[in-house]
C-alpha cells in the first residue's frame, strides 16, 4: 500500500470547483479508475514472486519457461513449488537427472532409473538402441495418462522407454493378442 489518500485526485482540484457536488461526483468516476490503475503498477514488483502471485500468473510463468503441465487443478503450492523449481530443471532437460527431478517434482515421491545412456566419443557408443526403465510409486496429482504424457514428451526421441507406476508396466501397452505393442 503507498501513502495516497483516499481522495489524491479530488485534492488537486482547485476549491471552487470542489464547492459544485456534481463535479465532485463526476471526477470521483476518474479517480477510482485511476486508483485501479495505480494499485495494478504498485503490484507489479510482487507479480514475478513466486510466493505472493496469483496461481494464474504461476501458470503462465510456467508457460513462459516451457512447463506447460501446471494444471490449475494442483493445490497452489503444488503450482508455485512445480514453477520454483522449473528453471533449476530446465538446464538439466533432456538429460537423466533433469528427468529424475522433474517426474519426482511431478509425482511427490522417489524415481528410480535405470538406463542405458552415456555419452559416448564418436564412434565409440554402443550398437544397441538407448533404453530406460522408470519407476514410480505414483503419478502425484497427475492421472496416469498425463503422467505418461509428461515423460514422453521429456525423453529424447531417440530412446525407448518403459514406465513402471505401482510395478504395473503402463508403457509400452502390451495388448492381448500375442503380446503385440500398442501405441
Amino acid at each position: 500500500m503507498t501513502g495516497r489518500s483516499s481522495d489524491w485526485l479530488l485534492r488537486q482540484l482547485p476549491y471552487g470547483m470542489l464547492a459544485e457536488d456534481f463535479f465532485v461526483r463526476f471526477v470521483s468516476i476518474f479517480q477510482a479508475e485511476a486508483e485501479t490503475l495505480l494499485q495494478h503498477a504498485d503490484n507489479l514488483p510482487h507479480l514475478a514472486d513466486v510466493d505472493l502471485t496469483p496461481p494464474a500468473m504461476v501458470r503462465a510463468m510456467g508457460a513462459w519457461l516451457g512447463t506447460d503441465g501446471i494444471d490449475a487443478s494442483y493445490p497452489p503450492e503444488a503450482q508455485r513449488r512445480i514453477l520454483r523449481t522449473a528453471a533449476q530443471t530446465l538446464q538439466w532437460r533432456g538429460t537423466a537427472r533433469g528427468l529424475v527431478h522433474l517426474l519426482e517434482l511431478y509425482s511427490g515421491g522417489p524415481v528410480r532409473l535405470t538406463e542405458s545412456g552415456g555419452v559416448f566419443a564418436e564412434g565409440q557408443a554402443p550398437d544397441d538402441v538407448a533404453w530406460a526403465v522408470l519407476e514410480v510409486d505414483s503419478t502425484g496429482p497427475l492421472s496416469e495418462p498425463d503422467f505418461l504424457a509428461l515423460v514422453l514428451d521429456e525423453v529424447p526421441a531417440h530412446v525407448q522407454v518403459e514406465v513402471r507406476v505401482g510395478g504395473r508396466i503402463v508403457w509400452p501397452v502390451l495388448t492381448q493378442q500375442e503380446g503385440e505393442l500398442a501405441s
